[in-house]
């Protein structure tokens, strides 16, 4: 095969061989990954779940979650990507997952957004996420709902920017 033939897929074996010399994080037991997985992509996300206040039971505001807006970066602090609603994934190469939370656990801080694993529920592309079955957020820091008392009728539909950070493992079948 030409080297040219190999230009586009560079970055995902890239990515991917870089991932595999990584040992996977310990975790909860909720939050394993099915076993054979392999870990093709760590990600560092910093940015901001955006909550909406909104009308919740016996007309009750309430904060409802809007979706994740955070960059990806890679360890080096390079930009890989980009998290938004879905939750979707969209990496550099055109590869995008989305996901579906499968199980949670606290964050060990208490103050943060839950730790997840997530299932694959849909791909595009053809890049270093086009094969991920399973995808982890751990090591969260903010991003939590805010005081359910700042959510009053005269705030309904005002959305709230919350910074949060985490990293997420992305895993797929071999």
């Amino acid at each position: 095969m030409a080297e040219r033939d190999l230009a586009p897929w560079l970055p995902a074996l890239c990515a991917a061989a870089l991932a595999q010399a990584a040992a996977p994080p310990a975790v909860p037991e909720p939050l394993k990954v099915p076993a054979g997985e392999h870990l093709v992509l760590m990600a560092h996300a910093s940015g901001v779940q955006i909550y909406e206040c909104s009308p919740g039971a016996e007309h009750a505001a309430q904060w409802t979650l809007k979706g994740p807006d955070a960059v990806l970066r890679n360890a080096k602090g390079g930009v890989i990507g980009h998290h938004d609603a879905g939750p979707t994934w969209h990496h550099k190469d055109g590869s995008e997952v989305t996901g579906k939370a499968s199980a949670h656990a606290d964050a060990p801080d208490g103050h943060s957004i839950p730790w997840l694993l997530l299932s694959a529920v849909d791909h595009r592309g053809s890049g270093v996420l086009a094969r991920v079955s399973s995808i982890q957020r751990l090591h969260t820091r903010g991003g939590a709902a805010p005081p359910a008392s700042e959510c009053s009728a005269s705030q309904l539909h005002a959305p709230v920017r919350v910074p949060y950070s985490a990293d997420y493992y992305f895993y797929a079948p071999p």
